[in-house]
């Protein structure tokens, strides 16, 4: 098969892209053949070697994918050949990601796609999607008529936190760094949206929530705590999901004093029980159309060395070019 592989961790350019060896699935795996993949920051630090652990080079870089069943193996019950299927969570311990034709997913891993769903919405929806999931359903509980602040709306979870909230019954407000994101955060269904570059976020927010919000979403690299605390409702709840190394100054006094909770939260560690739970519910907003992620551009998978190097310059370099996912997309 062909595949997008890395012989050693590196700058996008150590990615290679040619004859790789078919996977051989183990007992409870699917064999799928991918049609779509997309690109996600996490992509990148593993490929540069800046997560804990080492891979098993050479490694197939990616998470996301979405195709069809090509083979099952033994013990496999839920999937046959020939469905649509799509999952996330791969590319990670001792897994192969998916940048490749072919790829071998435990079933545990894999979720049915409906037939009304294209594959690059399925691609680019699935690891941004149980993020989104994870916080708002999972950790948060967010309830109908609820208010929820999302900072940093414009990049792909963002998005999907907004859509999400929208379908889920809640009032949403959100900032984003250009008015081009703005509009798209509007047209996802906020209340009201601010670009954080040139409106005051927290005089707009006081004015539109003076009670505060009950939930904000911090999507940055670099979280303002000097912004959410203040913003937050009586027993508001912060949820963070980026920020490795940051370590922003926090004001712990007005945070106790509300008695406000904040939930760390990260997909890779998600159970089978809780993946399968969130791609449900996607699968069922995807279908109805209540959520859509958004797609910046998509190119083809010979073409994953300049994807993560686009991707690194917008998550790293945060050059600002990058408005939604990167889809590579196969035969």
């Amino acid at each position: 098969m062909q595949a997008a592989f890395i012989n050693q961790t590196g700058a996008p350019d150590v990615i290679r892209y040619g004859e790789f060896p078919d996977p051989v699935p183990a007992p409870g795996e699917v064999v799928v053949r991918m049609r779509a993949v997309s690109v996600n920051p996490i992509d990148c630090y593993a490929r540069a070697g800046m997560l804990p652990g080492s891979l098993p080079l050479p490694w197939i870089p990616g998470r996301d994918i979405a195709g069809i069943v090509q083979a099952v193996a033994a013990g496999v019950t839920a999937f046959k050949t020939g469905d649509r299927v799509w999952a996330t969570n791969q590319g990670f311990g001792n897994r192969m990601g998916t940048c490749a034709e072919l790829c071998a997913i435990d079933q545990r891993w894999l979720y049915s796609l409906p037939a009304e769903v294209e594959f690059d919405v399925a691609a680019a929806a699935a690891l941004v999607g149980v993020t989104a999931h994870l916080g708002l359903v999972q950790r948060i509980g967010i309830q109908s008529g609820q208010s929820l602040f999302v900072r940093g709306a414009g990049g792909a979870v963002g998005s999907m936190v907004v859509q999400m909230a929208v379908a889920l019954g809640a009032r949403v407000f959100a900032s984003a760094g250009s008015d081009e994101k703005v509009r798209a955060a509007l047209e996802s269904g906020a209340t009201h949206a601010m670009n954080y570059r040139t409106d005051d976020v927290a005089a707009e927010l006081k004015r539109m929530v003076p009670g505060g919000v009950d939930v904000a979403w911090d999507t940055t690299r670099e979280p303002d705590f000097q912004l959410l605390v203040p913003a937050m409702a009586e027993r508001g709840q912060i949820v963070l999901m980026a920020g490795r190394e940051a370590q922003p100054p926090f004001p712990v006094g007005p945070f106790y004093v509300k008695q406000c909770s904040m939930h760390g939260i990260i997909m890779l560690k998600m159970t089978p029980d809780e993946m399968r739970n969130a791609a449900t519910d996607i699968n069922g907003w995807l279908s109805g159309k209540k959520i859509r992620p958004r797609i910046a551009c998509r190119l083809p998978l010979s073409e994953t060395a300049r994807a993560h190097q686009m991707q690194e310059n917008a998550t790293i370099g945060l050059d600002g070019a990058l408005a939604g996912k990167i889809v590579l997309l196969g035969s």
